[in-house]
């Protein structure tokens, strides 16, 4: 029996996903810019969102994947508004 305990090898540590940074780096692009910058992408995010919706829906969508994208950016464009109107209150 100890031989079999000691032919079990053990598996090495799975890599970390560095997705942080990236989305570090966004939300400073994002504070970056001011609040009529950030309302225009917003809503030109939002435009995007709605078309998307709408290839999903008919079976149209080629890049299922964007909406992920588009709905985080969104949150992070309003987060960002959200900070900047508490800053100047």
């Amino acid at each position: 029996m100890a031989k079999k305990a000691a032919a079990k090898t053990t598996k090495p540590a799975k890599a970390k996903k560095v997705t942080s940074a990236k989305t570090a780096s966004k939300a400073e692009d994002f504070r970056t810019k001011t609040a009529d910058e950030l309302g225009t992408q917003l809503v030109s995010l939002k435009k995007e969102q709605f078309n998307l919706r709408f290839q999903r829906a008919n079976g149209q969508a080629e890049n299922t994947g964007r909406i992920r994208v588009l709905r985080r950016n969104i949150a992070r464009i309003e987060t960002v508004l959200t900070e900047q109107r508490r800053k100047k209150a």
